[in-house]
């Protein structure tokens, strides 16, 4: 035996020995064991509750692998099936509607488009509102397809309109504050074509010629004061089988002696040639035409 051993061997059979040892309890006991076991109850409660909820919220949701409720996720971008609502401002590069339905979008107040470049500035804007439609650009264009050809287009310095034929149906007509240049101004058939200025003179004006023409009809025009028809290089031609001045003063002849202070009353008649030309000619004094075959027309 080693002297270590030997040590201990004398020192525990000198140890005092107790008679009635006590026992103290290791644990958790009493009010405090209560206390831990309601707490682990309400957890494991709280974590079932939460459980139930994820799975409730998923099922409501749809949610699945390609997305979530209306809105899938797909290699393209995002795709919104059905009605959505967005509360703050969207910002996407393209929107384009499924090929077999159309894309509507609808707001309380208004709907606005607004374009930026690069610095953010605005270029562009088209407000839909209640009361009128609106758009803020440079050059406004309407096409008649992808690529074809213009049909209006605005911008600051002039418009443009490209179709065919431009037709005004209000019962006021069309209203032009300045002068307007057209090859064509054309009525619907069986309806009249009217051309006013209500306050001012209406000119029309064409280098090479103007020509009025009524095809089957009359052709009237009326004034308050003169109406004057002048031709400064050429001539005026009236072509028709009768030509006839209505409302003509008639004057009454009567003779005057020779010994009368009163002056001599001339009287004239009206002829033509039958070149068309007409001419006054004293009464009972020969022809001035160079063709001996003039006609008189009145006294």
């Amino acid at each position: 035996m080693t002297r270590e051993q030997y040590i201990l061997a004398t020192q525990q059979n000198h140890l005092p020995r107790t008679e009635n040892p006590q026992f103290y309890p290791v644990g958790i006991y009493g009010w405090r064991k209560r206390c831990l076991y309601f707490f682990v109850l309400l957890l494991l409660v709280t974590a079932i509750v939460n459980l139930a909820m994820t799975i409730w919220i998923l099922k409501v949701m749809n949610f699945t692998v390609d997305g979530m409720g209306n809105l899938r996720v797909t290699k393209e971008g995002i795709r919104l099936e059905g009605i959505s609502e967005f509360l703050l401002p969207l910002y996407v590069k393209e929107i384009h509607s499924r090929k077999d339905s159309p894309l509507v979008l609808q707001s309380d107040r208004n709907v606005t488009l607004n374009a930026r470049n690069a610095l953010g500035q605005l270029t562009g804007q088209l407000t839909v509102g209640a009361d009128a439609v609106e758009a803020q650009c440079k050059k406004f264009e309407v096409r008649a397809g992808e690529g074809g050809r213009v049909l209006f287009s605005a911008n600051e310095e002039e418009i443009t309109i490209g179709a065919d034929r431009l037709k005004v149906t209000g019962t006021e007509g069309a209203v032009f504050g300045h002068s307007v240049e057209t090859p064509h101004i054309r009525a619907e058939p069986s309806q009249d074509l009217k051309l006013e200025s209500p306050t001012r003179s209406l000119i029309m004006e064409a280098p090479r010629g103007v020509q009025v023409s009524a095809a089957a009809g009359d052709f009237k025009a009326t004034c308050r004061k003169e109406l004057h028809l002048q031709s400064t290089e050429g001539e005026i031609f009236l072509n028709a089988d009768t030509i006839r001045l209505g409302n003509l003063p008639v004057g009454s002849f009567s003779a005057v002696p020779p010994s009368s202070p009163a002056p001599q009353q001339t009287v004239y008649e009206l002829c033509a040639c039958p070149n068309g030309k007409l001419y006054l000619s004293p009464a009972g004094v020969g022809s001035t035409c160079h063709s001996s075959s003039s006609i008189c027309l009145w006294h």
